[in-house]
């Protein structure tokens, strides 16, 4: 049985191979959506002064005008999309 850096090493060797700009396409998705889902398993939760904490600079922040509209951040995402 093949351990987990051989079975890295084998699966790039044919991933090399391919030809098909669909299937490196499907295979790019795939290692995104990996990466988001790897990302989210890593969260951990705030604790309540952390959250407290992150409350009240966003109302300080909201006071001094420190603030982003909707359509200007989304805009801004689609820019890098």
């Amino acid at each position: 049985m093949m351990n987990i850096e051989e079975r890295k090493i084998e699966f790039v060797q044919e991933f090399f191979k391919l030809q098909s700009e669909k299937a490196i396409s499907k295979f790019e998705k795939l290692l995104k959506k990996e990466k988001e889902h790897s990302s989210l398993e890593n969260l951990e939760p705030m604790t309540s002064v952390e959250l407290n904490a992150r409350i009240d600079k966003s109302l300080q922040d909201s006071k001094n005008g420190k603030l982003t509209e909707a359509n200007h951040l989304l805009a801004e995402i689609d820019k890098w999309n």
